[in-house]
Formats: C-alpha cells, sequence, structure tokens
C-alpha cells in the first residue's frame, strides 16, 4: 500500500517567503501543501485541520506569536505535527518551543536543501511511527524512531573559511539595505575586506539567498552587486 501523502499548512505572513516554502515543500516526494495561512485566524481556523497532518509555523506572525498559535492548537487538543520556522536563536524560544510538541526548529535563513532535508527526515519518522508495533513498545523501538529527525549532517555546512558570526552579520546587513550593495559597501558597513565580504556573498548567491547582478555604470571592470531575496 503506497504512502498516504502528508498534507501540509504553510503559516507565513510574508507572501515571497510563503511561495519559496511551497515550492520547497512540493519539491520533496510525499507532500503536497494544503494552503497557506496568512494570519493567525487562517491557521486557527478549523476548516482544515481535518485533513492535515503537519505545520510548517512562522514564529512571528504579524498578528500574534507562533508560540500562541501553539498554545491554542493544543488547548483544542490537536495532535498535528510542527515544524518552526524562525529567526530567533534564543535557547529559551526554542524550549518553548519544544514544550508545545514542535518536533523541529528550522532557523532562518536556511537554503532549499537544508530544509529539504528536514522534511525528508519528517517523512522517515512518520514512516516509522506507522510502521512501528501495534503493542508496547520498548527502548529499542523508540530510539530508532526519535533518530530519524536527528540532521545527518547532509544539510546546510559553513566552509571552514567562513565563520557562522560573521555569516549572520552579512546578512543582516544585507536585510537592511534598500536597494543592492556591492561587496566594497558590505566590508565598509560591517569593517571587513573587500575579499572577505566577497567571499561571504558569492557563497550565499551559490546558496540563491541573494540575488546578484552585474553594475555597468562605473569605469573600469563591472561591479557585482547583491540583494537579500529572502525576506
Amino acid at each position: 500500500m503506497p504512502d498516504q501523502p502528508i498534507n501540509t499548512l504553510i503559516v507565513e505572513d510574508d507572501a515571497a517567503f510563503a511561495a519559496a516554502l511551497r515550492g520547497y515543500v512540493e519539491s520533496v516526494p510525499g507532500f503536497v501543501v494544503s494552503g497557506v495561512a496568512r494570519s493567525d485566524r487562517q491557521a486557527l481556523s478549523p476548516a482544515p485541520r481535518g485533513r492535515l497532518d503537519l505545520i510548517l509555523l512562522d514564529f512571528f506572525l504579524s498578528d500574534m506569536s507562533g508560540l500562541d498559535v501553539c498554545r491554542a492548537l493544543r488547548a483544542r487538543g490537536s495532535t498535528l505535527d510542527i515544524i518552526a520556522v524562525s529567526r530567533v536563536r534564543d535557547p529559551a524560544m526554542v524550549q518553548a518551543a519544544m514544550s508545545y510538541g514542535v518536533l523541529q526548529y528550522v532557523v532562518k535563513p536556511f537554503t532549499a536543501t537544508v530544509f529539504q532535508h528536514c522534511l525528508e527526515r519528517y517523512s522517515a519518522f512518520r514512516r516509522q511511527i506507522t510502521a512501528g508495533p501495534a503493542g508496547p513498545v520498548g527502548q529499542r523501538d523508540v530510539d530508532p524512531v526519535l533518530s530519524r529527525l536527528q540532521p545527518d549532517g547532509s544539510g546546510m555546512t559553513l566552509p571552514k573559511r567562513l565563520s557562522a558570526a560573521t555569516l549572520d552579520a552579512v546578512v543582516d546587513h544585507l536585510r537592511g539595505a534598500v536597494r543592492p550593495l556591492s561587496a566594497y559597501e558590505v566590508a565598509g558597513g560591517l569593517g571587513l575586506s573587500r575579499v572577505t565580504a566577497r567571499r561571504y556573498l558569492e557563497w550565499l548567491a551559490e546558496q540563491r539567498l541573494v540575488t546578484r547582478s552585474m553594475n555597468y555604470g562605473h569605469t573600469g571592470r563591472p561591479r557585482h552587486l547583491y540583494l537579500w531575496r529572502m525576506p
């Protein structure tokens, strides 16, 4: 008997990022996007809950927090699986999310590959649960199931020459820009060398997190310009 599709609701108030998530989900076999909610009211609507398996939940909605959505769902007795998507790296937030049964916590920014691997691990987790014994389980049954949710090292790993702290600074600088920036401008804004700034910008471009274009308006060689493409 073929596996049942995993019906997924995307809860994200930014249209561009919601579209990106839809693309990520639809690229993974076995997943179906059942809808996109742009507000807490839509996320908590009773209409879609009967045909959902998974919620991809942005933790910073414009009208309420993701934790509030989790709290409301659990208060209603919902057992839907939840994967949190958030820029917050505070351990307290992660702990609070897990206390409401959030299975995975994905930190923005991330690449398509990272998120696809996350969904693949979740799918393997569901298959393992379904195929498990019908009666009482022992530790040997539980451990393999939970291990399915753990990263396998195939996600986004920074090259040795890049640091997470500097990458975060570059990303934040690009997010705050209202126009495309050159490596020279990013370097000047962050106190980096131009070569270092370009290294991070090029890596972000390779991961398709920034859009790279050419500026031919200056004398000499044309300059690369970089624009953050994700919310």
